[in-house]
C-alpha cells in the first residue's frame, strides 16, 4: 500500500490551509506501528466555515426543500457507488484501525452498504405528512421537517458503520451534515467524501472535517449546529451533553457498555462459547455492545469456562491483511496499554486468569496486540466487571439462581445491550424483558438490524439510531391548524 494514501480536509472545502491552525496528522498502522498516511486537520476557522456553509445549505439551498423521493434517489445512487468500492473501503479500514480484512469486508463495510438501501426503504414508507381532525374542529396538518445542521462525531472502532447510521438518515431527512471522524481512522471518511462528490449533492450539504477532540468540541459548542449526534465513551458523552446544553442544541448519545451474557442452566456450553466468542471478541473486543460479562450458573461454571477458553485459545491472531486472521491489533499503543492495565488489575483484584495475559500473542513480535484474556471466579464488584475495557477481555461471574443472574446483569452503570442463552426461547424472552438495557439478544449477541432502533439507557446514553426511530431523530414535527368553514 502506498505510504501516503491521501491528504484530505473536506469534500466541498477549498479553505486555505495556511496559518497556525493547519497541520498534517500521521495515520499509524496498528500492525506495523509505522505511518501509512497523512490527513490535514482543520482548525477553528475551518470548523466555522463548514458550519456556515451547512447553515447556508439549509437556509437557502435546495436539499431540505426537495421531495423526499428525490433525496431517496440520491442516497440510492450513493449506495450503488459504495457497492462498487467496498473492497477499497475495507482495505482502508483494516489498514488504519487494524480490523481483520475478513471482518472489515463483512461488517465494517458490508453492513453500511446494506444499511444505505434499508434506510431508503424506510424513508419510502415514512409518514412525512398527515392531516388530522383536531379536537376543536380545525384540520391539523402534521409535517416532518429536517432538524437542520447536524454535527456527526464518530469514533474509530466501527467508523463506516457509525458514519452511515448518522449520515444517511440525516440526508434522507433533508439535513446538512458536518462529519468529524476520529483522528485514528480518517481515511475511510475521506474515501466516502469522494463517493459523495460523485453523487452530485448540492453544495455544502456534507462536509468532512478531520481533527482531534478540539475540533469536535468546537463543533459541539457551535451556535450554528442544530443537532449533535455523538458516539463515544460515556465520559466524553457527558462533556458533549454539557457543551451542547449551553445553546440548547439537540443531542443523541450512543455511549459505552458493559453488556452481560446470561447463560441459563439449560444452555449447551459449546453453543454458548461459539456465540459469545463472536459477540464479544469481534473487532478485538472494540465494540460498544460486546458481551464482556459472562454470567453463568455457579454449579456449571467450569464447563462454560473451559468451553470459552478453548474457543479463545483457538483464535488466529496476526496480520489484519491476512484473510485467515480472526483477531487483529488494538487501534493504538494507548489502547493496548489500557487493556494490559486492566488485565493486571483483574489479577490484583483476585480473579483467576484462565487464558491470555499481557504478553504479545505467540508469533507476534510487533504491533498493538493483546492476547484474548478470560477471567473466572470474579464478582460483580470488581472493576474488570464494572468498567468498559474495550479489548479482548471477558469476565465470568457465577450465579445461584435466575433472579440473581438478572440482578447481576442489572447491577451496572451501563444499559446498552445484553443477551441470554437457553434451550427454552420463551424462558429467554422472559429474562430479556427483565434486563435493563436498550437492546437485547436471545441466543445471539444483539444484531444491529437497520429496521430496529438501537441505543442505550443509563450511562450508555440516550436517543436511538437505526429503524424509523433513527430517521425521526433528524426530523422536527410541525403542526399547522387550518380553520374549517362554518
Amino acid at each position: 500500500m502506498d505510504q501516503h494514501l491521501g491528504e484530505y480536509l473536506g469534500i466541498e472545502a477549498d479553505w486555505s490551509l495556511e496559518g497556525d491552525d493547519a497541520h498534517a496528522v500521521e495515520v499509524i498502522s496498528p500492525h506495523t506501528e509505522q505511518p501509512i498516511a497523512r490527513v490535514v486537520a482543520a482548525g477553528p476557522a475551518e470548523v466555522d466555515a463548514a458550519v456556515a456553509a451547512a447553515r447556508a445549505a439549509i437556509d437557502h439551498g435546495p436539499w431540505p426543500r426537495l421531495d423526499p423521493a428525490e433525496r431517496i434517489a440520491a442516497v440510492r445512487r450513493l449506495a450503488e457507488i459504495y457497492a462498487g468500492r467496498r473492497g477499497e473501503m475495507a482495505q482502508l479500514i483494516s489498514a488504519e484501525m487494524g480490523a481483520p480484512i475478513s471482518f472489515a469486508q463483512r461488517a465494517q463495510v458490508g453492513l453500511p452498504a446494506m444499511m444505505m438501501s434499508a434506510f431508503c426503504d424506510l424513508a419510502e414508507t415514512h409518514p412525512w405528512h398527515e392531516t388530522r381532525t383536531g379536537f376543536f374542529g380545525s384540520d391539523v396538518r402534521i409535517q416532518k421537517q429536517p432538524v437542520g445542521v447536524v454535527a456527526a462525531i464518530v469514533p474509530w472502532n466501527m467508523p463506516q458503520f457509525l458514519i452511515v447510521t448518522k449520515l444517511v438518515p440525516a440526508l434522507l431527512a433533508g439535513c446538512a451534515v458536518v462529519l468529524k471522524p476520529a483522528p485514528e481512522s480518517p481515511l475511510d471518511a475521506a474515501l466516502l467524501s469522494d463517493m459523495l462528490k460523485e453523487v452530485g449533492l448540492p453544495d455544502d450539504v456534507v462536509s468532512v472535517i478531520q481533527g482531534d477532540a478540539g475540533v469536535g468540541a468546537r463543533l459541539v459548542g457551535h451556535p450554528g449546529v442544530d443537532k449533535v449526534s455523538f458516539t463515544g465513551s460515556s465520559a466524553a458523552g457527558r462533556a458533549v451533553a454539557a457543551a451542547a446544553a449551553a445553546n440548547l442544541t439537540k443531542v443523541s448519545l450512543e455511549l459505552g457498555g458493559k453488556s452481560a451474557a446470561i447463560i441459563l442452566d439449560d444452555a449447551d456450553p459449546d453453543t454458548v462459547a461459539a456465540g459469545v466468542r463472536s459477540a464479544s471478541l469481534s473487532n478485538s473486543g472494540q465494540i460498544c455492545n460486546a458481551l464482556t460479562r459472562i454470567v453463568v450458573p455457579a454449579a456449571r461454571e467450569r464447563e462454560y469456562v473451559d468451553a470459552l477458553a478453548d474457543r479463545m485459545n483457538a483464535l488466529i491472531v496476526g496480520d489484519p491483511a491476512d484473510p485467515a486472521t480472526e483477531l487483529g491489533p488494538l487501534v493504538s499503543r494507548r489502547q493496548q496499554q489500557r487493556v494490559r492495565d486492566y488485565i493486571d488489575l483483574g489479577r490484583n483484584e483476585g480473579a483467576r486468569m484462565v487464558c491470555g495475559g499481557t504478553d504479545l500473542p505467540d508469533g507476534v513480535d510487533s504491533g498493538w496486540y493483546v492476547r484474548p484474556t478470560l477471567f473466572a471466579g470474579a464478582d460483580n464488584s470488581m472493576r474488570i466487571a464494572r468498567e468498559e475495557i474495550f479489548g479482548p477481555v471477558l469476565t465470568v461471574i457465577g450465579y445461584r439462581n435466575e433472579d440473581e443472574a438478572i440482578a447481576i446483569a442489572n447491577d451496572s452503570d451501563y444499559g446498552l445491550a445484553g443477551s441470554v442463552w437457553t434451550a427454552d426461547t420463551d424462558r429467554g424472552i422472559s429474562v430479556a424483558e427483565r434486563v435493563q438495557t436498550g437492546t437485547f439478544g436471545v441466543n445471539q449477541g444483539y444484531t444491529m438490524d437497520p429496521f430496529a432502533p438501537f441505543g442505550g439507557i443509563k450511562d450508555s446514553g440516550y436517543g436511538r439510531e437505526l429503524g424509523r426511530e433513527g430517521l425521526e431523530g433528524y426530523l422536527e414535527t410541525k403542526s399547522i391548524a387550518v380553520a374549517t368553514a362554518r
